[in-house]
């Protein structure tokens, strides 16, 4: 099963004690260890990177940008498909983000069915679930 991971999961991992910190860990080591084909896009890169620029925390991005890369090598594109696509799901799945949006849409035209994330605007995406993280 392939799973795309979202921003917050190597981010709660890298940051302070929280509910969600021990799931993460525990499901990006199953993805180190290959029992879970990870996925991501550059536009999760994108969201480590400005998440810890704009706390001046450049190391910390350095760090997690690169942690992340390494145990999900497997890293998505994002194409004028992808933002098409994105455009239409912002127009029919209520409440969306933009930004979940082109989540949503780069794992549609990649037949990534499975997300990994806290994020609870991809439940009224048609073709995606959630995995439960707890």
């Amino acid at each position: 099963m392939k799973v795309f991971i979202d921003s917050n999961i190597p981010m709660y991992v890298a940051g302070q004690e929280h509910p969600h910190r021990d799931p993460s860990r525990r499901f990006l080591a199953k993805v180190q260890r290959g029992e879970i084909e990870g996925c991501t896009s550059v536009e999760v890169l994108q969201e480590i990177l400005y998440r810890y620029s704009s706390l001046r925390r450049l190391l910390l991005a350095r760090e997690v940008y690169d942690t992340f890369v390494q145990i999900c090598p497997v890293v998505l594109s994002i194409t004028l498909a992808d933002t098409d696509r994105a455009r239409t799901l912002l127009s029919e799945v209520d409440g969306i983000s933009a930004r979940d949006a082109i989540h949503a849409a780069v794992m549609l035209n990649h037949d990534v069915e499975w997300i990994a994330s806290f994020d609870g605007g991809f439940d009224g995406v048609p073709g995606i679930r959630r995995i439960d993280l707890k």
